[in-house]
């Protein structure tokens, strides 16, 4: 069934979806990633760690409630369900427990890079089918760009 329609054609409706259910997807899970090591850090910068680890969260969470949001408009349904979520995520799970503050930044490091890299394959395959979704993962990957950027920083 499908209730709304797009003026995308069907083959690039299906491109483009494939795209935002993987952003959605990866999104979603470094949210997660990020609240549980927020949650479980500890070491002698925990407060500033915790507190970006925050700020990473909230700017996963926009940005997925968005790339949902212009799934639906495509007419295309986004799953972020916890099992779709799991079963296609590119993010390593991190570890279980208490988090040393320099191997939740090397997580977020490593979670981050991997995403936008990812990202940047989505950039690329929606250019010519939809450019509307292509700015609007420009403009995520941006910002997910700026977080890997300071958790680098702090990790040196």
């Amino acid at each position: 069934m499908s209730v709304v329609t797009s003026t995308l054609s069907d083959a690039d409706r299906a491109t483009v979806g494939k795209a935002l259910q993987g952003a959605l997807v990866d999104l979603v899970d470094l949210s997660l990633v990020a609240k549980q090591v927020h949650w479980n850090v500890v070491g002698p910068r925990f407060r500033s760690v915790h507190l970006q680890l925050d700020e990473v969260v909230a700017s996963a969470r926009a940005h997925a409630d968005e790339v949902a949001e212009r799934a639906s408009a495509v007419g295309v349904p986004p799953d972020g369900r916890a099992a779709t979520v799991a079963k296609t995520t590119g993010i390593a799970e991190v570890a279980e427990g208490w988090i040393k503050d320099e191997a939740g930044v090397a997580a977020l490091v490593t979670a981050l890079g991997v995403v936008i890299g990812r990202m940047r394959q989505r950039i690329d395959a929606t250019g010519t089918p939809d450019p509307v979704t292509q700015d609007l993962l420009i403009g995520l990957t941006g910002d997910l760009e700026k977080h890997h950027w300071m958790f680098q920083a702090e990790a040196r």
